[in-house]
Parts: C-alpha cells; sequence; structure tokens
C-alpha cells in the first residue's frame, strides 16, 4: 500500500469540497469502512465505475488521504491509469445528488452514460 497526502498538483485524482463533505459524512455513519475506487468491465462502451465501502483496502492499491477531513480513498492500482487527473465531485440535480467522475482520460461514454472507454 502506498499513502499520499492530498496535494492538487501531484495528486493521482481530486474530490471536490462537496464530494469531500459528502463522502465524509458516508464514512462517519460506516465506521471503520474504507472507500475504495476501482473500474470493471461493463457496459457497451467498455468500463463502469465501481466505489464500495469495504472494511480495509487491497494490496497494492493507492491511498489517497485528506488530513483536513480524515478521509482516505483507496485507488485499485490497476484501473489508476485510465482514473488519473479525475475529478470526483458531488452535484444536485433537482432533488437528486449524483456522484459524477470527470475524467479528462475518457474518449468515448455510452448514450446512458454507465460506461466509458479509454485509450
Amino acid at each position: 500500500m502506498t499513502v499520499v497526502n492530498f496535494d492538487p498538483n501531484s495528486a493521482p485524482l481530486r474530490l471536490t469540497a462537496s464530494a469531500r463533505v459528502y463522502f465524509s459524512k458516508k464514512l462517519a455513519a460506516q465506521p471503520g469502512k474504507v472507500i475504495r475506487l476501482s473500474t470493471k468491465k461493463s457496459g457497451c462502451t467498455g468500463f463502469a465505475y465501481v466505489l464500495d465501502f469495504v472494511d480495509a483496502s487491497e494490496q497494492g492499491d493507492e491511498i489517497l488521504s485528506f488530513p483536513e477531513t480524515r478521509l482516505h480513498i483507496a485507488i485499485d492500482t490497476e484501473a489508476l491509469q485510465m482514473l488519473r487527473g479525475t475529478e470526483i465531485d458531488l452535484v444536485t440535480e433537482g432533488i437528486n445528488q449524483v456522484v459524477k467522475f470527470n475524467n479528462p482520460n475518457v474518449t468515448a461514454e455510452c448514450g446512458c452514460g454507465e460506461s466509458f472507454s479509454v485509450e
């Protein structure tokens, strides 16, 4: 496991302030859990994002720490290259809140927005 403190200029991904607050509240309701970000083969375009609340990170995961919120996110090393540079945001759409991935590596998305591809 590698631990990385949040540095917006060099971090593999970024969380907006609203996403940090959202995930911090989610973790507070689930003591002992860790957020793990990975991808899986899915949909018509290739991959889907997977956000899980797990008991522990997996060996080899890169850990991104946000000290001001005591938030830690484990990133699957196999997905790291396709996620590098991604901004994760919490967006309010009407009465719903949605976690959005603004990934600069995406070259195509399916029509419903559930899957993506990278080169």
